[in-house]
């Protein structure tokens, strides 16, 4: 039978080709909600346009014949950090022939240094307006996927993300904010400490209606749990639209192949602790991931 091999985070893993004349049978992951492995700075690019498209498709499937979700983008260029970038691109160039400089009718040799070219990275970030059909320049919702770029203290996509927050809650438009990533600084709306006084959260997701002030409405998950099933506000007393996070992250880690790209047999990017550490690891070889 023909195999071949598919890089994977972390090391290989030998797996069937995707050719293939039989059905294909879908790759859950492991984990019942957010796979914490997608964490990777290298795999969350992929991961965050999943999520946006196929929630823009989910939405578009559903939404009531005078609305339509758009899918929006953020254009910005940074001079990146290697963590949180790991596409930026380092070019090292030979170092100069030695340089002599004449100090009182000597001849002294400079000492070569290391030359290094930093190239700035281009940031692509999308996001999903739903517009009011017949008035496009009215933006109902906006649902944003935080990135490691919105979460880096100090970065240019920080400043960008909460300056765009700040906005959309001086409008009448909804917004709801998606964060996946354990690492970072607190970016969403609700301040940490409120949410902690609530119990312990992996994950956030938040809504803020559009008008309503300082109220929001928070689905907070652990990494043991399904991702939840939120609403989507409308406008004109419309009510709210279902929207099953869960059933798009599965499609998202199915259709994304992440089953032949992750090396489970590691610690996650960002490593998990304690109990939840152990509760990982069970799972893991129990559903034989890890050996």
């Amino acid at each position: 039978m023909l195999r071949y091999l598919v890089r994977t985070v972390g090391g290989p893993h030998e797996v069937l080709p995707s050719h293939t004349t039989e059905e294909r049978t879908p790759m859950p992951s492991p984990f019942p909600g957010m796979d914490p492995y997608l964490e990777h700075p290298a795999l969350w690019p992929g991961v965050h346009q999943g999520l946006i498209t196929f929630m823009w498709t989910t939405l578009n499937a559903v939404l009531p014949p005078r609305y339509t979700a758009s899918i929006g983008e953020r254009l910005y260029v940074v001079q990146p950090e290697r963590d949180i970038y790991p596409d930026v691109m380092v070019l090292e160039r030979p170092a100069p022939h030695p340089v002599r400089q004449m100090t009182e009718g000597t001849a002294v040799a400079i000492d070569p240094p290391w030359v290094l070219t930093i190239e700035p990275v281009e940031i692509r970030e999308v996001f999903i307006e739903i517009l009011a059909i017949g008035a496009e320049d009215q933006v109902v919702t906006v649902i944003e996927v935080l990135s490691p770029a919105n979460k880096a203290p100090g970065s240019s996509g920080r400043q960008l993300y909460l300056t765009k927050q700040r906005g959309v809650f001086e409008s009448q438009t909804h917004l709801i904010e998606i964060d996946f990533l354990r690492r970072g600084e607190h970016t969403i709306a609700v301040p940490r400490e409120e949410l902690r006084r609530r119990g312990p959260w992996d994950y956030l997701i938040c809504l803020h209606r559009g008008g309503q002030g300082k109220r929001y409405e928070v689905w907070a998950t652990t990494v043991r749990q399904r991702l939840p099933r939120i609403g989507v506000p409308l406008a004109h007393g419309d009510p709210d639209m279902a929207l099953d996070v869960q059933a798009i992250f599965n499609r998202l880690y199915d259709e994304g192949g992440y089953a032949r790209r992750i090396d489970y047999r590691r610690a996650p990017p960002a490593p998990l602790a304690g109990d939840d550490a152990t509760w990982a690891g069970a799972l893991l070889h129990e559903r034989g991931w890890q050996e």
